[in-house]
Order: structure tokens, then sequence, then C-alpha cells
């Protein structure tokens, strides 16, 4: 693994900082986990993006026909 330094603006930093401090990370488990689903996402095309997305959504569908106008 290799470490670089990174030049990030003070009120970012901050707000960085306290971000991951509420949920229990550290900052540089936050910086490796925000590029690990920029650079998975950005492999993958339009139409894988939105299949998987698609895997997500939920829709009842019961009691469909007494809300319909």
């Amino acid at each position: 693994m290799k470490n670089i330094t990174l030049a990030i603006p003070d009120e970012l930093l901050e707000k960085s900082k306290a971000y991951t401090e509420l949920h229990g990370k550290s900052l540089n488990e936050f910086v490796v986990e925000l590029l690990r689903r920029y650079v998975a996402t950005s492999k993958k095309s339009p139409a894988e993006q939105l299949l998987e997305r698609s895997n997500s959504l939920s829709v009842s569908t019961k009691n469909w026909r007494n809300n319909v106008s």
C-alpha cells in the first residue's frame, strides 16, 4: 500500500473528519471507500449501472386496483 499527500480545503477537511467520526471510520478508510466506489462505477457502462440500481428497487403492487383514481 502506498501513502499519498492530498491538499484538501480546510472546511471540507473539518466536515470530512466530523462525518467519519460520526460514522466510526477513519478519514483514510473514508477516502479509500470513496475511491473504490468511484473507480468501480466508472468502469461500468450506463446500462450496467442502471441494471445494478434497478435490482435494488422495490415496488409494491398490493391493492394497486384500490389506489387507482
